[in-house]
């Protein structure tokens, strides 16, 4: 009796301590959200496609292996440098490569467009080898142009040493620069066609997509899956809902479906695209000297509305700031830069802008245009 009691008060307080047993969570963390596979993931990042914001992010800036994700990558350099109606003779180069392969033979005539498909939903390293070849003449120059696509899209803690992803030294990837080049790519309605297909058939080719959020997440439309035994399994995701579509990326992520799916609900449950300037609304002016060293205060106007992803909280609490160049004098050169917006949500930055002038300021009628925004510059100079 004495021996069962002890072990009921044994059972009763590892009951009792358990119980208050917490996960810590991730550090380098960015509004960490819906944990219970986030200590399973080694890298995550969720981003929104449009202003490139992070909205979610764990071990950020890590630099890991990414296996075949890194085809990504490849499908953009490609689509962006060579014709997809181009007729490709298969290189003995491409034939025979470890790993994911669409099976392609050697002296066999294919197109661009067919290798893309079978890259990007079936992961054919053999594609890949095939693209880089058909894109630069050899892999060699094709994985450089892969890293100075990269670097133009703000990838600067990449590195890429081939096309399809198997592992290499030094041949790594972040969460935050992967999110962004996929981001980058989903821009490209090529490439957005091909990662949001699910079957397609090329003569006596066939090619179901291996990535299964496009058949089992609602508003799924992308991108791709990766694995190898150094890199674990990568998955990079994309969604969209209400008009405003997310990236997510886990790698060496087990469960890495299920833990892309938590995020991505997690995301689209708090934040929503908000509307934060309105087409024709001044946001603020600009100093410009004109004649006689004149000075006019140009209203800026945005000739487009401005959505942002933001939770309800951060909205309420929006504050813009628009800062313009020194020295800037009538007529402004195409090209130049005059000033920069920049938005804050609790007292944290969430969004810049440099404002660039591209058609010119003579009169009330010109129009600034910047990267991703247009304005339009009222001198009043009647």
């Amino acid at each position: 009796m004495k021996n069962n009691l002890k072990y009921l008060i044994i059972c009763l307080i590892l009951a009792v301590f358990m119980s208050g047993i917490k996960i810590v969570k991730p550090q380098n963390s960015v509004a960490c959200m819906a944990e219970s596979y986030t200590y399973l993931s080694g890298a995550e990042c969720v981003m929104e496609r449009t202003t490139m914001r992070v909205l979610h992010g764990k071990n950020l800036d890590v630099k890991m292996p990414m296996a075949s994700t890194t085809k990504i990558l490849t499908a953009i350099a490609v689509i962006e440098n060579c014709d997809l109606g181009k007729t490709v003779i298969i290189p003995k180069e491409a034939v025979g490569i470890e790993g994911s392969s669409i099976y392609l033979t050697e002296g066999e005539s294919i197109t661009v467009e067919v290798l893309l498909y079978g890259l990007m939903m079936r992961s054919g390293n053999d594609a890949a080898i095939a693209l880089a070849i058909a894109t630069c003449g050899t892999v060699e120059d094709f994985v450089a142009l892969m890293n100075v696509t990269a670097k133009a899209i703000g990838a600067n803690n990449s590195q890429f040493k081939n096309p399809h992803g198997l592992t290499a030294e030094g041949h790594y990837t972040t969460a935050r620069d992967l999110a962004a080049i996929t981001c980058y790519a989903l821009n490209n309605p090529t490439f957005a066609k091909i990662v949001a297909t699910k079957r397609i058939t090329f003569g006596e080719r066939t090619f179901i997509n291996k990535n299964k959020m496009l058949f089992s997440y609602v508003g799924g439309d992308g991108v791709k899956t990766g694995f190898t035994k150094d890199a674990g399994r990568c998955l990079v995701s994309s969604a969209t809902k209400n008009q405003m579509q997310l990236v997510s990326v886990v790698l060496n992520c087990a469960p890495m479906f299920e833990r892309s799916k938590e995020l991505l609900d997690s995301a689209f449950t708090r934040y929503s695209l908000k509307t934060v300037i309105n087409s024709g609304e001044i946001i603020g002016k600009i100093p410009i000297k004109g004649f006689l060293n004149k000075t006019y205060d140009c209203p800026v106007r945005l000739d487009s509305d401005l959505r942002l992803p933001l939770t309800d909280e951060e909205f309420k609490s929006l504050k813009l700031e628009l800062q313009g160049e020194k020295e800037l004098n009538f007529p402004l050169k195409i090209g130049q830069e005059v000033g920069n917006l920049s938005i804050t949500a609790n007292n944290k930055l969430i969004f810049f802008s440099k404002l660039y002038n591209m058609l010119g300021v003579k009169n009330a009628k010109t129009k600034l245009l910047s990267e991703g925004i247009v304005l339009g510059l009222a001198a009043n100079e009647n």
